[in-house]
């Protein structure tokens, strides 16, 4: 029986549901979810395997206009995904006309590999919106395979992903098949953490934190972790500690929940603040985080 495997790289704006897209097709929460753009920073990596193939699905940043350096190299990760990418996912919601970036949306229709277009969120439309849509991105993009599915509500996920399965390249599995992703454990602690600000703070408090696990200890029946939350700027400091510290306790006891189902362990966490000034302006500080080579 031949193997297949290969990359299958997800690109759209922000907002689509990429990282819901992303946790159906795994079958794991890997990528944090929220209803605020610029959730997803990195390029994630799940890992999905059956008998004869493996799949590398990859969620990228949504597809921005830079403003800063931060967001320099998160379009760093969106452009990759097309350099190593066999299989392309082009993500859209109902009413959505344009890539934010008009180069991105030139390479997708001049690509030489197969690209899958998916109309996400449809279960928020007619039947004749849907309708026009699909004759919109077929003539729009007219190399691609139109799938309509709703990710949040895991309608049409399979067919995308026998289809997928079927378009895979001939090749061995590029890493163990007990593998579930390339991030080490604190990338998940760190994002997790980073989830639970974004629901929790508004404005611009989110998109000024950057979250580094200092210690992460694992015992046969707890694991014990200490992240520390960077800010930019004292007065953010004060924001996310809140009044006698009850914002950040919120903050940690969320996060401890959803890391006790992630890693299937107890959790104790500490989390401390600290001002790490314009750190996303800064070249070296990005590469500390992991956003620059």
């Amino acid at each position: 029986m031949k193997h297949k495997a290969g990359y299958v790289n997800i690109i759209g704006n922000p907002n689509v549901g990429k990282s819901t897209l992303m946790n159906a097709l795994v079958g794991e929460r890997l990528s944090i979810i929220t209803s605020k753009a610029q959730t997803t920073r990195h390029r994630i990596l799940g890992i999905v395997n059956g008998d004869d193939f493996q799949i590398l699905f990859s969620d990228t940043p949504g597809i921005i206009k830079p403003a800063y350096e931060l967001q320099n190299s998160m379009m760093d990760f969106v452009k990759s995904a097309f350099e190593d990418a066999d299989i392309l996912i082009y993500m859209v919601e109902i009413g959505e006309k344009d890539l934010k970036d008009e180069t991105f949306f030139t390479k997708i229709t001049n690509t030489k590999i197969p690209v899958l277009l998916l109309i996400n969120k449809i279960d928020k439309s007619t039947q004749e919106e849907l309708e026009q849509q699909v004759d919109y991105w077929q003539e729009k993009v007219s190399n691609a395979l139109i799938y309509p599915i709703s990710a949040l509500e895991n309608f049409n996920i399979q067919n995308v992903l026998d289809k997928i399965i079927e378009l895979l390249p001939e090749s061995p599995p590029f890493y163990p098949k007990d593998q579930l992703t390339d991030k080490p454990e604190r990338f998940f602690v760190n994002e997790t953490i980073r989830e639970k600000i974004l629901l929790n703070y508004k404005k611009e408090i989110p998109y000024a934190v950057e979250v580094e696990t200092e210690e992460f200890k694992e015992e046969e029946h707890i694991i014990r972790i200490r992240s520390v939350i960077m800010v930019e700027r004292d007065s953010q400091k004060g924001i996310i500690i809140g009044h006698k510290g009850e914002a950040l306790k919120k903050v940690g006891a969320e996060a401890r929940k959803d890391l006790e189902v992630f890693f299937g362990k107890k959790i104790f966490i500490e989390l401390y603040v600290k001002v790490n000034k314009d750190w996303r302006s800064n070249k070296n500080q990005l590469r500390r985080f992991g956003y620059q080579e």
